[in-house]
């Protein structure tokens, strides 16, 4: 059986293969299996993991159990969080007010004073400053809330992408990204320039050329990378 093609039951409680329950045990809940082999559970002993064959992947117990994510999974003990390695050990002995997943190697945690910032796999912080908000990865940017309020991208080192900051601002997708300036939502480029002069209430990422946009009216429509208007959806 590979555990790839185990499923999660409609109501969280089981899992299926070949749409038949499996390990004959039901959970309080259940997430999906991620590489290498291991799902989060819980029941009545606590939140743990299970390997492919539904044993227990250790013999700790946990509030709280994620999936892996780039071999860590993020786990709370108490009211402190941290992450498990590969072979469901602490994988660092630093704990936090809140961890997320790990995405390219890189986690966004928040500390005791309620500060955002990046550790890598070791749980070691990866530049000096920290930050309103922080969110994860994607191809090598996150975007970052700073204390004055305005959002930028920041790269693997800390380092903002451009001199540009936001009202709000969302990651690249498929080498632009969407941002919120005094006049509405656009799309803009990683020298962080507009595409197009037109602003909206909301606007979606590009996906293959088009992008779903809200007009102030709430009129959606869809828009190419040039701003031009292809589509109104009625």
């Amino acid at each position: 059986m590979n555990w790839n093609e185990i499923k999660v039951s409609a109501d969280n409680t089981h899992f299926l293969f070949d749409n038949q329950p499996i390990y004959g045990k039901y959970f309080d809940a259940v997430l999906k299996f991620h590489a290498p082999g291991i799902a989060p559970v819980k029941d009545t002993t606590g939140a743990y993991h299970i390997d492919a064959h539904g044993n227990p992947f250790y013999s700790d117990r946990y509030q709280r159990t994620f999936g892996y994510y780039c071999n860590r999974s993020a786990v709370m003990k108490g009211e402190k969080w941290f992450h498990l390695n590969e072979r469901g050990e602490r994988a660092y002995s630093e704990v936090f007010s809140w961890i997320g997943n790990y995405q390219e190697n890189i986690c966004t945690v928040r500390d005791e004073k309620n500060r955002y910032f990046h550790i890598d796999l070791h749980g070691i912080k990866i530049y000096t400053e920290y930050y309103v908000y922080c969110g994860d990865f994607k191809d090598g940017y996150a975007c970052v809330k700073k204390s004055n309020g305005l959002w930028c991208h920041i790269d693997i080192c800390g380092n903002k992408l451009n001199e540009k900051e936001f009202f709000d601002l969302n990651i690249f997708h498929k080498n632009y990204a969407t941002a919120k300036d005094r006049m509405g939502w656009h799309h803009i480029d990683k020298a962080g320039n507009e595409l197009y002069n037109q602003r909206y209430l909301a606007a979606e990422p590009f996906y293959n050329g088009y992008a779903l946009v809200t007009n102030f009216d709430c009129q959606k429509t869809i828009i190419n990378e040039h701003g031009n208007l292809v589509l109104v959806l009625g």
